[in-house]
C-alpha cells in the first residue's frame, strides 16, 4: 500500500509571508537610504558604491549648521511634560469613570469619547487664540497644553481599571487605604502594561508631531526636533542629502534605540493592553 501523500502547497501562507516581507522592505527602504547617505560623502548619496569611504563629517556639519542639541532638549522636555500630565489626568479621570457612578457620568464619558473623533488640526485656530490670551505662544508649555488631557488615554485606562476585581479594592480598604491609596496600590500596578503601551504611543506621537509646534513656536529656545529639521531641510536653505539624512538620523535615533532595546516589552505591552 502506497502511503505517500502529495505535498500540499499553502498558497495563502506564501502570499501572506511575501506580502509581509514586501511591506517590511518598503518600510525600511527610506531608513536604509538615510543610513547610507549619512555615513558617506555627498557624491555617494545618489548612487551605490560598496567601496565608498565612510565618514562622520555629515553629522559634524549638521550640528554646526543648526542647534540640534537644543532642539533635542526641547523635544525631551516637551514629551516628558505631556506624558507626565497625561498619566496624572488620565489616571484620575479613568478611575472616576470606572469605579464611581454620579449624575451624568455616562454623558460626561460620551463627551470625552467625542474628542477621539475630532482631529487636533481642526482646533489649531481656536487653540492658538486661547494660548495667545494666556501669553503662552512660543513656549514649551503652550505646545503641550492642548494634548495633556487625552481621550484615548482615559478610555484605555478606564477599560483596564474596570477589569480589576473589586475584591482587591475591598481588601485594600480593609487594610486602611483611602481613595488614592487604593488607586496607587491596587489599580495602577495592575494596569502597568497599559501604562507602558500608552506611554509608547504618546512619546512616539509627540516626538514626531510637526504641524502644531510649527504654528506655535518662533524661536530656537522652544522649537522641537521636527520643526528644526523641517526648517533645516527647506529647499531655500540648500539641499545636501548627506547632511539632511545625518540630521534626520540624529532626530529619530532615540526612538530607534529605544525600540531596538525594548522591542519585546513593546509587543508584550500592546498585546496585554489589547487583551484587557
Amino acid at each position: 500500500m502506497n502511503t505517500d501523500r502529495p505535498l500540499s502547497f499553502n498558497f495563502q501562507g506564501v502570499l501572506e509571508v511575501g506580502a509581509a516581507w514586501f511591506l517590511a522592505l518598503l518600510w525600511i527602504a527610506p531608513l536604509a537610504y538615510a543610513f547610507w547617505a549619512a555615513f558617506h560623502p555627498g557624491e555617494y548619496a545618489v548612487h551605490f558604491d560598496i567601496f565608498a569611504p565612510l565618514t562622520l563629517a555629515n553629522f559634524r556639519e549638521a550640528l554646526s549648521q543648526a542647534p540640534f542639541l537644543r532642539y533635542a532638549l526641547n523635544t525631551f522636555i516637551l514629551v516628558s511634560t505631556i506624558l507626565t500630565a497625561q498619566l496624572v489626568l488620565c489616571t484620575l479621570a479613568a478611575y472616576a469613570f470606572a469605579r464611581y457612578r454620579f449624575f451624568g457620568s455616562d454623558i460626561a464619558f460620551a463627551l470625552v469619547l467625542v474628542q477621539l473623533m475630532i482631529t487636533p488640526e481642526i482646533l489649531i485656530v481656536e487653540n492658538y487664540g486661547t494660548l495667545a490670551r494666556f501669553e503662552l505662544i512660543d513656549t514649551i508649555l503652550g505646545i503641550g497644553l492642548p494634548y495633556m488631557a487625552s481621550a484615548f488615554g482615559i478610555f484605555l485606562l478606564r477599560q483596564a481599571f474596570k477589569s480589576t476585581p473589586k475584591e482587591l479594592e475591598e481588601a485594600a480598604r480593609l487594610e486602611g487605604c483611602g481613595v488614592f491609596g487604593v488607586l496607587w496600590r491596587v489599580y495602577v500596578p495592575l494596569a502597568r502594561p497599559t501604562y507602558l503601551a500608552y506611554g509608547l504611543v504618546s512619546i512616539s506621537h509627540h516626538w514626531n508631531n510637526f504641524l502644531w509646534p510649527l504654528v506655535v513656536t518662533n524661536s530656537v529656545e522652544t522649537r522641537p526636533l521636527t520643526v528644526g529639521l523641517g526648517i533645516f531641510g527647506a529647499p531655500e536653505s540648500g539641499v545636501d542629502w548627506s547632511i539632511i539624512t545625518a540630521a534626520t538620523l540624529m532626530s529619530v535615533a532615540p526612538l530607534l534605540i529605544a525600540f531596538l532595546l525594548f522591542q519585546r516589552q513593546f509587543v508584550q505591552s500592546f498585546m496585554h493592553a489589547g487583551i484587557k
